[in-house]
C-alpha cells in the first residue's frame, strides 16, 4: 500500500485516524500495531511471518541480555542479535547479487554456473533491520531500558508511517513516546501533521512523478541516442525527482506520525544548498547518516584515530557500505565510494577551497558533484553510467529530440525553486512558517486552505495518473 494511492488516501488513512482518535490512550498502541500489520501484509503477506518471527526472537534476546550483568554474556547475546538481523538482510537482499557475481566468475573460468532460485526482497527490509539493530544496541549500551511489552516493541519496528522507507527511527529517540501516549497527542501536533502530510503528498505527486516520467524515457534509451542537452536536462530532473520523492515520503511519514502523537526525526534539510559533500550528508537522508555515524563510523574509531590514513579508511568503509545498503548492485557501491572519496577530499583540501570561492560557486560545485553521482545511482549498469556522462560532455550539436511539454518545464523550474529556496533569508522564513511554526488562530485558516488546495491537486493527479511507487521502496 502506497501513501500516494487512492486506497490509502481515501480509505485506509481516514478510517484509521478516526478509530485511533476515538480509542483510549491505553489502546492506541495495539490499534496502531494492528493497522501496521495490515498495512505491511497488504504488499507482502508472505514476508510478514518472517518479520514477526525475527521480532519475537530479537525481543527475547534483548530481554535476556538485560537480565545479565556479566559483560561476556551480554556481548554473546548482542552478537546473536546482530548476526540474526544482518544475516536476514544479507540473505534476502544480497544473496542474488553474490550468486550472480560468483557465476560470472565461474563462467569466465569455464566452470558451470551454480543453480539458484532468486530470492524475493521483503519490502522495507533495509529500514526495519536498522531499527531492530538500534533497539538491540541501545539496550546493550544502556542508552535506554528495553520495552516490557512485546506489543510496544513490535509497534516500534512496524509503525506503518515510517516502516517502508523511513525515517530510520532509533530506539532511544522514541522509547518514551511508545510508553507515554498522551505527551504529544495535541491539537498542534495533529494540525502540523496534516499540513506536513499534504506538503509531502504534493512533492511526490506533482513534482517527482511529473519529472520521473521523462527521466525514465531518457534512461531507457541507448546512450548514443541521447544528446548533450537531453542528458543534462534528464539528470537535473532526476536530482529533483529523487529529492522530492524521498523527502515527500519522509514528510508524509512525519506528518502521519504527528497525527498519531509521535515525533519522528527530520530526514532532509535542503541538501542542495550544501557547500561541500560533508554538509550534503548532514542534510541528505539525515537519519541514515546519523545511524551510520553512531553504529558504524564511531565503533570503527571515527575521528579518534592515530593516523589520517585510518580516518580516510573509516570514511571510505562507511560510505561503501552505505552505498551497498541502498541496493545489491555495483552501481550503488560505486555511488557510495564516489561520495566517500569526496568526503576524504573535503578533509584534505576541498572545504578550504569551497570556503574561499564563496557561497554560490561552492553550492554549484557541490551540486555538480552530486549530479555526477546521481547518474551512477540511476543507471542500470556502470557501463551505461560512463556512457551517459560521456554524452553530458559530448557537445556534438545533436538535436534535443525528446519532446517535453509545458507541464514538465513548469515542475522542473518549480523543483529548482523549492530545492534552492532556502539560500535566501525569505526562503528560510517561508519554510519555517510551514514546517516549524506553531500557528496562531488567525494563521490556522489560511494554512488549512493551503492543505485543501494541495490535497485537491494531489487527488486530481491520482485520478489522472497511474501507479508510481516511491523510489526508496526498492531498498
Amino acid at each position: 500500500m502506497v501513501f500516494s494511492s487512492a486506497i490509502f488516501l481515501f480509505y485506509f488513512l481516514p478510517v484509521f485516524l478516526v478509530i485511533y482518535h476515538v480509542a483510549g490512550h491505553n489502546h492506541k498502541n495495539l490499534l496502531a500495531l494492528l493497522a501496521s500489520l495490515f498495512f505491511y501484509s497488504w504488499g507482502g503477506p508472505t514476508f510478514i511471518f518472517i518479520v514477526l518471527a525475527s521480532m519475537i526472537v530479537d525481543f527475547g534476546i534483548v530481554r535476556l541480555m538485560q537480565n545479565y550483568d556479566k559483560q561476556s554474556r551480554r556481548k554473546l547475546l548482542i552478537s546473536a542479535s546482530v548476526v540474526l538481523n544482518i544475516g536476514l538482510l544479507a540473505y534476502f537482499k544480497y544473496a542474488n547479487f553474490f550468486v550472480e557475481n560468483v557465476n560470472l566468475l565461474l563462467e569466465s573460468m569455464g566452470v558451470q554456473a551454480l543453480e539458484w532460485i532468486e530470492v524475493a526482497l521483503p519490502i522495507g527490509i533495509s529500514f526495519f533491520t536498522f531499527q531492530k539493530l538500534s533497539y538491540s544496541v541501545d539496550v546493550y549500551q544502556r542508552r535506554h531500558k528495553p520495552l516490557n511489552s512485546i506489543v510496544d516493541y513490535m509497534l516500534f519496528v512496524l509503525l506503518f508511517p515510517q516502516l517502508i522507507a523511513g525515517p530510520i527511527v532509533r530506539y532511544n529517540e522514541i522509547a518514551d513516546q511508545l510508553t507515554n501516549r498522551t505527551a504529544n497527542y495535541t491539537h498542534h501536533m495533529r494540525f502540523s501533521g496534516m499540513l506536513r502530510f499534504c506538503i509531502g503528498l504534493a512533492k511526490k505527486l506533482l513534482i517527482a512523478n511529473t519529472l520521473g516520467k521523462q527521466v525514465d524515457v531518457v534512461f531507457a534509451m541507448e546512450a548514443a541516442e541521447i544528446s548533450t542537452g537531453m542528458a543534462w536536462v534528464a539528470i537535473v530532473a532526476y536530482s529533483f525527482q529523487i529529492y522530492f520523492d524521498f523527502s515527500g515520503y519522509s514528510d508524509m511519514a512525519i506528518g502521519i506520525g504527528r497525527m498519531m502523537g509521535f515525533k519522528f526525526p527530520e530526514n532532509f534539510n535542503n541538501p542542495y544548498i550544501s557547500r561541500n559533500i560533508t554538509e550534503f550528508w548532514r542534510r541528505w537522508h539525515i537519519t541514515l547518516g546519523r545511524w551510520m555515524r553512531d553504529y558504524l563510523y564511531i565503533p570503527l574509531g571515527g575521528n579518534r584515530v592515530n593516523s589520517k590514513a585510518r580516518l580516510y579508511f573509516n570514511l571510505a568503509v562507511v560510505f561503501v557500505i552505505s552505498g551497498f545498503w541502498h541496493g545489491a548492485a555495483w552501481t550503488f557501491i560505486i555511488w557510495g565510494a564516489w561520495h566517500g572519496l569526496f568526503l576524504i577530499f573535503d578533509r584534505i583540501f576541498l572545504i578550504k577551497f569551497t570556503d574561499r570561492i564563496g557561497k554560490i560557486p561552492s553550492i554549484a560545485l557541490t551540486y555538480f558533484i552530486v549530479l555526477l553521482g546521481w547518474v551512477v545511482f540511476r543507471a542500470e549498469s556502470f557501463g551505461f553510467a560512463i556512457d551517459y556522462i560521456g554524452r553530458m560532455f559530448a557537445f556534438d550539436g545533436k538535436d534535443f529530440v525528446l519532446y517535453l511539454d509545458n507541464k514538465f518545464w513548469f515542475w522542473l523550474l518549480g523543483g529548482a525553486v523549492f530545492a534552492f529556496l532556502t539560500i535566501t533569508a525569505v526562503g528560510r522564513k517561508i519554510e519555517q512558517f510551514f514546517f516549524e511554526k506553531e500557528h496562531t488562530r488567525k494563521e490556522v485558516f489560511p494554512v488549512f486552505a493551503v492543505c485543501i488546495i494541495l490535497l485537491l491537486f494531489s487527488s486530481a493527479s491520482i485520478a489522472l495518473g497511474g501507479f508510481n511507487p516511491f523510489i526508496y521502496f526498492r531498498f
